[in-house]
């Protein structure tokens, strides 16, 4: 015991500092690294992303108990979430909350019987960007034209209560709702708000400077 408190006595400051980070980011607001193309263009691979965890409810720290319901997800946000069956971690945009009907036709996408707007920002043989407006949330896409269409199309779906119909921006390379199917309310671990910071995996890692602290919904 005594040297157990000559150990707290000597190092109590970096203690307390360590417990009060490991709180912080376990309740109220962590970073994750992103790994996969599935968000281009509007997350790249090498991106930390900021996650407010306190976005949709205050949790217990350490645990996924939920004390209280602090809000619900919007069409258009990103989200963090622990899918059960994906079996990983995974984020995309919130495309259909709950009682929406969607489908999606040639890639279009269609919200309770009605197509949403796209304006061509570019293309070539290789791939096209859009910006879709998301009823009236706006951002990129990404369509690879050497991709296969098999996630092109499905058939309307009614988003059950307590769950959520979410995709990936890089459309044609996303596993996502189409895939796994809804996702429920409980999975959500929190709202991605910005990139922190970004290294460039096929430039030996150099830091991408320009992508710096970007706010997510305003590229």
């Amino acid at each position: 015991m005594q040297k157990l408190y000559k150990i707290w006595h000597n190092n109590k400051q970096l203690i307390l500092f360590i417990l009060l980070m490991s709180v912080f980011r376990s309740a109220v607001a962590d970073w994750y690294s992103v790994p996969t193309g599935s968000m281009q263009p509007t997350i790249v691979e090498g991106d930390r992303i900021v996650v407010d965890k306190m976005a949709y409810d205050l949790r217990v720290p350490f645990s996924d108990i939920s004390i209280l319901a602090t809000g619900e997800p919007s069409r258009g946000e990103i989200v963090v979430f622990e899918s059960a069956a994906a079996d990983k971690r995974l984020i995309k945009r919130v495309i259909g909350v709950p009682g929406d009907t969607i489908s999606l036709q040639n890639e279009v996408l269609f919200i309770n019987g009605q197509a949403l707007d796209y304006a061509v920002i570019s293309n070539d043989t290789q791939q096209l960007i859009a910006s879709e407006n998301l009823l009236g949330s706006s951002h990129r896409i990404r369509i690879e034209k050497t991709a296969s269409a098999n996630l092109s199309n499905f058939t309307p779906l009614t988003v059950p209560s307590n769950h959520y119909l979410v995709m990936g921006d890089n459309r044609r390379n996303s596993a996502d709702s189409r895939v796994y199917g809804f996702v429920p309310r409980a999975e959500l671990k929190g709202k991605a708000t910005r990139i922190a910071f970004s290294l460039d995996y096929d430039d030996y890692y150099l830091p991408r400077k320009q992508r710096f602290f970007t706010d997510l919904y305003t590229q």
